[in-house]
């Protein structure tokens, strides 16, 4: 989980991932889609040319509104898409 944040307000997981090029990006981003749909769960994500930011908030059915288990796995599932990542 190298480079994951987790902020207390709001409660979420942050973390900015960085590639050589726009097209490492754009294949990134593909893949996180293609994840996403398949788990049906959806990030906040932000892109620029060559960067992405993801946010990730605690599951919906999380009555505490706090960073669980769960959320850890998805973002870990989400470093192991990553075969671009410059940092």
């Amino acid at each position: 989980m190298k480079g994951w944040r987790q902020k207390k307000r709001p409660e979420c997981l942050e973390k900015r991932f960085e590639f050589q090029s726009y097209e490492k990006n754009r294949d990134f981003l593909d893949e996180l889609g293609d994840f996403c749909e398949k788990v049906n769960r959806f990030p906040d994500i932000s892109f620029g040319k060559t960067y992405a930011n993801i946010t990730i908030r605690p599951v919906e059915n999380n009555e505490k509104e706090e960073i669980s288990k769960e959320d850890y796995d998805f973002a870990s599932k989400i470093d192991s898409l990553n075969k671009h990542q410059i940092n």
